[in-house]
């Protein structure tokens, strides 16, 4: 068994422990071929979730690098293939990386929020996933996560009670490839298609800063 089947392994045993799980759309994620899933982000039980929900072992994941500097994140993050980044400054080198790694056929799992909502709802999305997503052509599933926020982990497991986590994942899309002119104005409509279509997987509660945007709107009614 390799390290990486090992860890997967451990990781689906402990979150069985803590949690019970819903998966739903699972057939919207293919199993080959690069992609971007693109989730919201609520708590650190996000990191290691896709280990759990889906079976691919080509994923690679972008983590601030911050973490790099623990140690046995450091290790974790050789075998779960993570990809330590700049979240505060545009990281050009890692931008081409993540390109380069799907154009080999593996799958990018990223937070186009950039860090863990602290309000456990969405907040603004950043474009740097639009931008990958324009640049490279490689389809996005939204996923959609409930139920991993830290205080609420944290509570049940000291209560000795499981929490209840969701996964939902939606049909992929194609962001269209940036326009000569108006790139600005492009990049934040792609970036707000991507966080709408999160959002539409998401109970009301969850939606937070785009649960009153036209887009959303319209996705919901075409539901």
């Amino acid at each position: 068994m390799t390290m990486l089947r090992l860890l997967r392994f451990l990781i689906r045993i402990l979150l069985k422990l803590i949690a019970r799980f819903e998966i739903r759309g699972k057939e919207n994620v293919p199993l080959t071929g690069g992609m971007i899933i693109a989730s919201n982000h609520i708590g650190i039980l996000d990191i290691v979730m896709v280990y759990f929900a889906i079976d691919r072992t080509d994923l690679f994941i972008p983590v601030a690098e911050k973490w790099e500097k623990v140690g046995w994140i450091r290790w974790l993050g050789r075998h779960l293939n993570f990809l330590f980044v700049d979240r505060f400054n545009p990281d050009l080198k890692a931008m081409r990386k993540m390109i380069a790694l799907m154009q080999e056929g593996k799958c990018l799992v990223i937070a186009p929020e950039g860090t863990r909502s602290r309000v456990g709802s969405l907040i603004e999305g950043k474009p740097g996933v639009a931008y990958l997503a324009a640049r490279s052509g490689f389809p996005v599933v939204p996923v959609a996560i409930t139920g991993t926020e830290d205080k609420v982990i944290l509570a049940n497991v000291k209560r000795v009670r499981k929490s209840e986590i969701t996964l939902t994942g939606g049909k992929p899309f194609i962001v269209p490839p940036f326009p000569k002119t108006h790139r600005d104005e492009a990049l934040q409509k792609y970036t707000d298609e991507i966080m709408c279509r999160i959002s539409a997987l998401l109970p009301e509660k969850y939606r937070g800063v785009y649960a009153e945007h036209p887009r959303l709107k319209e996705l919901l009614d075409t539901e």
